[in-house]
């Protein structure tokens, strides 16, 4: 069996896709060149946004048309979307031939032996995951599932459930696996990463998961994407301040800076708990680079609002904010309020927040001009476009590209100077030179316990 997988949406849906990609492979099916010559297209859709719903669902129809023009002989659609709107999906999509939602993903391969589309017998490959493209030196590493917060807007507990986090021993040694793939760079991604481990209550939270990872694995750079900050401890960050190889960098989820939107949006934090945390990982970690996101156009949310998210973002002077504008999603709390902004204002502020940033990221970035720091090649020169590069703050596809004054090879690490900002949130850098090891081998531990199956370690690349 030929077949093209489509993932829409976050990284934790990459995640999911390479799961399914090992589980196909393992039981002999193969990538087709093209969708047009699979015999089954699988749409991993996205559903947190509208218009993220409408790009899956475009997918969906696209397929379609494959099925009923091509060699397609089945269209299955899963992730969250079809975890929400299941229903009203095999409704409206006749030409798919299975929804599977978020929760039943262990389901894929089985109907797929039932239907005779694949073989039932198990062969071997080097993992549970399978490199589902991008760059192979920079992975994705989900540590738990589902969110235990009630924020209003967000229907993520809807598509993905409680927060469950996963075994420390089943992480490390997914982390494992990645670096016998080629990876270089590990971004820790869950709903609320400083949530993990607090329901498994056997003394185990992320700085123990980092310890263990730095100790267990020889990756160079750790990312920690997306914690709320009442979670964000002492210890933590006293851990990212002495451990070079978890990166300076956190990516803290505000959503506004008005108490009053704060508290309709059924956050945890008020100005004043934001303001002390950030000044706090900031004295402790000098060289810290801060992430944001913030919603306009909530219900309710009126002029003065914006005015203090501008106050308080001018104040706080974050490295990056990525800005959103509000809309409904069905079964949330915020759902049923009023949509009393028209959509024209949603636009309006949400260009004047982002043009606001924009000139606070400027500023923010040309005070990096003049460091020397550590690069990570992701593109060599190619067609006279120079090497691209990222630095320890800039997060994969987020944060803008470091363009270096030489050639470099992808996946390979260089000592830089920073030498000038470029464009809205780019650098311009000269490289020094390329580093050979950047890290120690790892201490050997009996937790270091990977099968034989993963010593394949370039698959997938």
């Amino acid at each position: 069996m030929q077949f093209s997988l489509l993932t829409l949406g976050c990284d934790k849906n990459t995640v999911d896709s390479e799961r399914y990609l090992a589980s196909l492979i393992e039981h002999g099916a193969t990538v087709a060149a093209e969708p047009g010559d699979a015999d089954v297209i699988i749409v991993n859709t996205c559903g947190f946004i509208d218009a993220a719903k409408q790009d899956s669902i475009d997918a969906i129809v696209n397929a379609g048309r494959l099925k009923a023009d091509g060699a397609c002989r089945a269209v299955i659609a899963v992730g969250c979307m079809v975890e929400r709107h299941k229903g009203e999906l095999q409704a409206a999509l006749p030409e798919v031939d299975a929804f599977l939602g978020a929760s039943e993903c262990d389901q894929l391969v089985p109907m797929l032996i039932e239907r005779g589309l694949l073989e039932s017998e198990i062969l071997a490959h080097p993992g549970e995951r399978v490199f589902a493209g991008g760059m192979p030196h920079v992975r994705y590493l989900k540590v738990s599932e589902g969110c235990d917060h009630g924020c209003a807007f967000c229907a993520i507990p809807l598509m993905r459930g409680k927060h469950r986090s996963f075994a420390l021993d089943d992480i490390v040694r997914e982390a494992q696996l990645l670096e016998l793939q080629g990876a270089k760079e590990v971004n820790l991604v869950a709903q609320d990463l400083a949530h993990y481990g607090r329901d498994r209550r056997d003394g185990v939270g992320l700085p123990e998961l980092l310890q263990a990872l730095v100790r267990e694995t020889s990756i160079p750079w750790f990312r920690n994407l997306y914690l709320y900050s009442a979670g964000i401890t002492p210890k933590l960050i006293e851990l990212i301040a002495s451990e070079p190889r978890i990166l300076r960098y956190l990516d803290t989820p505000m959503q506004h800076g008005s108490d009053r939107m704060l508290k309709a949006m059924r956050r945890p934090e008020r100005q004043a708990s934001i303001r002390e945390r950030i000044t706090r990982y900031r004295e402790a970690v000098p060289e810290l680079a801060i992430r944001t996101t913030v919603i306009v156009g909530f219900p309710g949310e009126t002029d003065d609002d914006v005015d203090q998210l501008c106050d308080f973002l001018e104040e706080l002077a974050l490295e990056r904010v990525g800005v959103f504008a509000y809309s409904p999603q069905e079964g949330t709390r915020a759902a049923q309020m009023e949509d009393d902004v028209p959509d024209s204002l949603k636009r309006e502020r949400l260009e004047r927040v982002s043009e606001l940033q924009r000139a606070i990221t400027a500023e923010r970035y040309e005070a990096r001009v003049g460091v020397r720091t550590t690069a990570l090649v992701d593109r060599a020169a190619a067609d006279g476009e120079p090497a691209l590069a990222r630095l320890p703050w800039q997060a994969d596809d987020i944060d803008g590209v470091t363009r270096l004054d030489v050639d470099a090879q992808p996946g390979t690490f260089a000592d830089v100077d920073v030498t000038a900002t470029l464009d809205d949130y780019d650098f311009a850098a000269r490289l020094i030179r390329v580093r050979p090891d950047v890290v120690p081998a790892p201490v050997p531990s009996r937790r270091r316990a990977l099968p034989l199956a993963t010593t394949a370690g370039s698959y997938g690349r």
